[in-house]
Parts: structure tokens; sequence; C-alpha cells
């Protein structure tokens, strides 16, 4: 009596493996976006507190930059030019920090910027960045990324110039002002 598989099982098994594959594929590509966006989110939080730390070490000012058409961030300070003497704003690139170019769907989704009018400068649109203060203190700020199903907020402290991250949109997060004059 011959021993082996008939036509109709192997094509059963090899129709179950397709299907279990598909499935695993779809629930291995939506991991996947949701990590792009967990990623990108823990990116701008630690260029934020970079930011902070610079500003405070070096005593001057730096601005986390945001694209105007939201795919990406980056850091940038000023420094006096040697040859001239004049303030000339430069793109921080060093060995902790570089811009950031969003991958796949990432988006800057929702921006939320309370600028203080006494620290406002004269260059371009102060809508699209985030300054950070030599005496720590920063910009209170709430920004969102996300790929419109994973949404990541990173909200910054006026005061303190600290930020820190949620899961979720900007809408459950509130932007968050202390009154030092207040006993």
């Amino acid at each position: 009596m011959p021993k082996g598989f008939t036509l109709t099982e192997l094509l059963l098994v090899i129709s179950i493996i397709a299907l279990v594959s598909s499935v695993g594929g779809g629930i291995y590509v939506g991991t996947y976006k949701r990590l792009l966006v967990e990623k990108t989110a823990r990116q701008f939080l630690q260029m934020a507190s970079y930011a902070r730390i610079m500003a405070i070490e070096r005593q001057r000012p730096y601005e986390l930059q945001l694209d105007a058409g939201g795919k990406g961030f980056g850091l940038t300070t000023t420094r006096v030019n040697t040859e001239t003497g004049q303030n000339e704003k430069i793109i921080v690139k060093d060995l902790y920090c570089r811009p950031v170019e969003f991958e796949g769907d990432v988006k800057l989704e929702d921006i939320r910027i309370a600028i203080q009018p006494a620290e406002q400068t004269d260059e371009g649109d102060q809508s699209q960045r985030i300054l950070f203060l030599p005496n720590g203190a920063a910009e209170s700020a709430i920004v969102q990324i996300g790929d419109g199903k994973s949404h990541y907020t990173v909200a910054v402290v006026a005061a303190t110039g600290k930020a820190r991250m949620y899961e979720g949109t900007a809408d459950n997060v509130r932007m968050a002002s202390v009154d030092l004059d207040v006993q």
C-alpha cells in the first residue's frame, strides 16, 4: 500500500499556511508602523532634553526647529562668528544630536506652542520652534507625533524646560504652566 499525501491534503495545508502568514504579516506591519511612531516620539523627547541641557551648559538659547511640512525636526543655536563678530545660526550636529527626518507615514500631527512675548526673536516664523533658555526654562509646548492610527505626544513645561512623553493625542495632555508667585 503506497504511503503519501493526496493533492487535496497538500493544497489544504498550503492554503492554511498562506492564511496564517497573511494574518501574521498584517499584524507585523501594524506593529512596525506603531514602533516607528514611538521611535520618532522618543527621538523628539531626547532632542528636547538635549536642548535644555545644552542651553544651560553653554549659556545660550537653543531652538528645537519643527519642519513646517511636518516631516522632521532639528536643533539650532547661535554662536559668534570669530571673523565677522556677528551671531550666526548653526544646526547642531554632533555625537548626540542630528536632524531627524521622519520615516513612513509618521508626521507632526499637532503643534501647540505658547510663545512668551519677551522671548521672541525677530527671525522667521516663531510658531515652528521651541525655544530653550540658558536659565533652564523653555516655551511651553505640546507636540503630537503620529501616523493617523498611532499617536504619541511630547509636552515641554515652560518653567523647567523638562519634556515628558505620553501615549495618545494632544487633546489628552494639558499645557502646564507654573505660577512661581503663588505661595
